[in-house]
């Protein structure tokens, strides 16, 4: 799509596209509510069944779990620059979660009521971590080392593998990032698993990781018997890049999320049309050269945008009505546009800090609100594995002192078992 700020029509245009929903269209609730339902009733044989229908593997032949040797050969077996560059976005992710840790809160007001708050880690945790399309080593370092950080102790994977192969890299990112337990199951049946526990596997406290529909329904499904991370849709990138960029960094840039699944969406804000010309001319090329270049042309047909705005200023308000998961500002003076931001996942300041430095080595987490959901939602984070207590203590003095407050007000809701809990230490 081509978009020009200009044009009359442009209002209109621009509405459509912040509208356009690029989930898929199935409605899989009833589907997906079979599947909980039968895990939660017959634990290992649903899993059993479910999975040998739709991963082709017998777990009872093939292993229902990975052990902690395989994993650890795994992780031996990696040439030994990938090795290195994992175990330094493993050392960079978890020295930014760690700073996220919360403290606690203890402290006396004016009135004498002892007030605070205590934070704590979630006993268990479960991961999902994709096969297939999305088998991504980052994927089990941005969801497990948070965890860790947060002072999980128990810390399980699940990961569908087809035909009985899984990902060696995945395997290796586990190790590293020191989870406990990885399980050879997938899809919505594994999150049934997490949440209700079978007779092997014992259910956690939050779910987090990426999936297909099946996946994300079942996680809304299961969200209060757990704990969640965020129901995510499709990768979506929004560029604002003013003509002193190279057309070559910014198309490649789009294509990054492009290439992700057919779904993406990448769009790009300039001031300059000549530039948006060059920028899309340079999109074409680099398709035809990309191993992903059938999925990333379907996602950049289908849902792509280069939009012409005066400047990259008015870009800003357009920005934040599109609320993207990643947000790249390719600009002279990133600061003065990212003082107007909103709403966005997560942003890359400067023409050298592309969106793929996020996705790995950065340290900030990958795993951001997509669908508009940056307006109210944010990036996992060592607060998604914990929890606050809050905690009160009154002496007599300061009951007395905010004690007949509280009977007021219980009195005022028609509370009158409330009002006398107050009063009779008054």
């Amino acid at each position: 799509m081509r978009l020009d700020a200009s044009d009359p029509g442009f209002a209109e245009a621009f509405t459509a596209l912040v509208e356009a929903r690029r989930e898929a269209d199935a409605d899989l609730s009833r589907d997906v509510a079979a599947i909980v339902a039968r895990v939660r009733a017959e634990g290992d044989a649903a899993l059993r069944e479910h999975t040998q229908r739709f991963d082709r593997h017998d777990l009872d032949h093939g292993g229902w779990e990975v052990s902690k040797a395989e994993r650890q050969a795994a992780l031996g077996g990696l040439d030994a620059e990938l090795r290195a560059a994992i175990e330094l976005a493993a050392e960079r992710i978890s020295a930014y979660h760690a700073a996220q840790k919360p403290e606690d809160r203890d402290a006396t007001d004016a009135a004498g009521v002892r007030l605070g708050a205590r934070w704590r880690a979630v006993d268990a945790a479960g991961l999902y971590v994709p096969g297939g399309r999305a088998a991504y080593p980052s994927t089990v370092l941005m969801n497990a080392i948070p965890a860790r950080a947060a002072g999980v102790e128990r810390l399980v994977m699940v990961t569908p593998t087809p035909d009985g192969i899984v990902n060696p890299l995945v395997l290796a990112a586990a190790e590293i990032a020191g989870v406990d337990e990885v399980w050879r199951i997938g899809g919505a049946q594994a999150i049934a698993a997490l949440a209700y526990g079978t007779e092997r596997i014992a259910a956690v406290d939050v779910i987090v990781g990426p999936g297909n529909a099946w996946v994300a329904e079942a996680k809304r499904q299961l969200y209060g018997v757990v704990g969640i991370d965020m129901v995510a849709g499709p990768s979506e990138i929004v560029v604002v890049a003013d003509g002193a960029n190279d057309p070559e960094w910014i198309a490649a840039d789009l294509l990054s999320q492009a290439e992700h699944d057919p779904t993406s969406q990448s769009i790009l804000f300039t001031d300059d049309a000549d530039f948006a010309d060059r920028t899309a001319a340079a999109v074409e090329r680099q398709l035809g050269a990309l191993a992903t270049g059938a999925t990333a042309r379907a996602a950049w047909e289908a849902n792509g945008a280069i939009i012409v705005v005066p400047s990259p200023d008015a870009a800003m308000p357009l920005v934040d009505r599109l609320a993207p998961e990643h947000l790249e500002l390719a600009v002279d003076d990133p600061e003065a546009l990212f003082a107007r931001v909103r709403h966005a996942g997560s942003v890359f300041l400067g023409r050298y800090t592309p969106e793929a430095v996020g996705d790995y080595i950065a340290g900030p987490n990958h795993v951001l609100p997509t669908g508009r959901r940056a307006r109210f939602a944010s990036g996992l984070s060592v607060l998604d594995f914990m929890k606050r207590t809050s905690f009160i203590a009154c002496d007599a003095g300061s009951l007395a002192k905010i004690g007949p407050a509280a009977v007021a007000l219980a009195k005022a809701e028609g509370l009158p078992a409330h009002a006398a809990s107050v009063a009779v230490r008054l």
